[in-house]
């Protein structure tokens, strides 16, 4: 048994599945293959033990995105109140969510088009709940909409709804300022809305499904027609992991093979190429993928020896290549050589990562302090954060940003 893997044991040949148990640091009984302890962690359905986590904001302030009740841009990480109940964040467009271990759903930062939830438009520079529910578990935010997932399996989106992007069958797109149920599934396991105007969704049976924007292909379904409420990507059920950037998509699937699709001007596809894919296409033939985030126009992704790669839009240096900043990639390419690299987050032209050594590591686009390394200076090759050794997740987001969190154990 391991911190990472609690409630059951691991093994290399595969156990009759049983099922997930949700809960707080609850137990699994049974046996478990590596993969399939992945599978249900990305999922969001493993039970995770509950660590101190602390929550840590760093880059532009302008309209209260770092929750410090003021409006003083950081360019190193500061903690945001004095808690260590944080369990799940996103930070995208001045704007920052988040949610506690309680349940309770926060929000902060630029208000535009409704995104803070909070069933109006003003802006917020310190840490406001969204509604009174204590049953929230995973909150995500693209360019100018949210998506959010409860324990019971529901989903939830509000923000501009133009071409369809929150999947609530409604051609008025008139704005939502306040969470709306999409549905009444209760089998949503993972959600992340894009830099552009599409969402994603996995369901806990491992289905991939889409709504909004079909411009370049980008919701996956082999049509260019936009989506009001969510339809199947296929019919495969091994999906784990999707990103989405400016009118593109990657997935991961439980199989460790990693799979793009929509518009391809950087080559984010991975394909070797510039041409447009829009229906799920592999990217090579390698089955070792591990973890990946897509930003607006760049990925990073690691395979299972620890090894870390970037493809697409090099123009703030955030592929890590150390090269020319206007030098874009349009196929996976080795950042350096080490592989201690554990988790990874892209976040407009910035990127970032975890070691397993629980260094934290950024580089790309600094000019807002973002990069969180006491300064406003972009690098093109990765520098370490501080000498912490305690950094746990990055902030996830899909569009533009000028700022960026982190969790800590506390």
């Amino acid at each position: 048994m391991s911190d990472r893997y609690p409630g059951g044991i691991i093994s290399a040949t595969a156990p009759e599945p049983v099922a997930p148990v949700d809960g707080e640091g609850g137990s699994a009984p049974g046996v478990w293959t590596m993969e399939q302890a992945s599978y249900y962690e990305a999922a969001g359905q493993w039970p995770m033990p509950i660590l101190p986590r602390e929550l840590y904001l760093t880059g532009i302030n302008t309209v209260g995105p770092l929750g410090t009740n003021d409006r003083t841009g950081q360019s190193s990480p500061v903690q945001v109140a004095a808690s260590s109940t944080w369990t799940s964040i996103s930070t995208s467009n001045d704007t920052t969510l988040a949610v506690r271990s309680n349940g309770t759903l926060w929000a902060w930062g630029k208000a535009t088009d409704g995104v803070l939830g909070t069933n109006d438009v003003i802006n917020k520079s310190s840490p406001v709940q969204v509604g009174a529910l204590t049953n929230w578990k995973i909150v995500r935010k693209g360019q100018s909409h949210v998506g959010a997932i409860k324990t019971d399996g529901t989903l939830w989106m509000w923000g501009n709804q133009y071409l369809g992007r929150l999947g609530n069958n409604d051609g008025a797109f008139v704005d939502i300022s306040s969470p709306i149920q999409i549905g009444s599934d209760t089998d949503w396991a993972y959600v992340r809305p894009s830099a552009s105007s599409n969402t994603l969704f996995i369901k806990t049976d491992g289905t991939l499904w889409t709504c909004g924007e079909g411009f370049a292909g980008a919701n996956g379904t082999n049509t260019v027609i936009n989506i009001s409420s969510p339809v199947q990507i296929g019919t495969d059920t091994n999906w784990s992991v999707v990103g989405t950037g400016a009118d593109q998509a990657l997935g991961l699937k439980t199989d460790g093979t990693l799979w793009g699709w929509g518009y391809n001007f950087y080559g984010e596809l991975g394909q070797n190429d510039r041409i447009r894919r829009s229906s799920p296409t592999q990217v090579g033939a390698l089955t070792s993928w591990s973890n990946f985030d897509h930003g607006l126009r760049h990925v990073l992704a690691t395979q299972t020896d620890g090894s870390l790669w970037s493809w697409g839009d090099n123009g703030g240096g955030q592929l890590g290549q150390n090269v020319a900043t206007t030098v874009d990639r349009s196929s996976p390419t080795q950042v350096g050589t080490e592989t201690y690299w554990s988790k990874v987050s892209t976040l407009g032209l910035s990127s970032y990562a975890i070691t397993t050594s629980k260094n934290l590591i950024s580089w790309g686009r600094g000019n807002n302090g973002q990069l969180g390394q006491d300064s406003t200076v972009s690098h093109s090759s990765p520098v370490q954060i501080g000498s912490d050794t305690n950094w746990l997740e990055i902030s996830q987001g899909s569009a533009v940003t000028n700022h960026s969190g982190f969790f800590k154990q506390g």
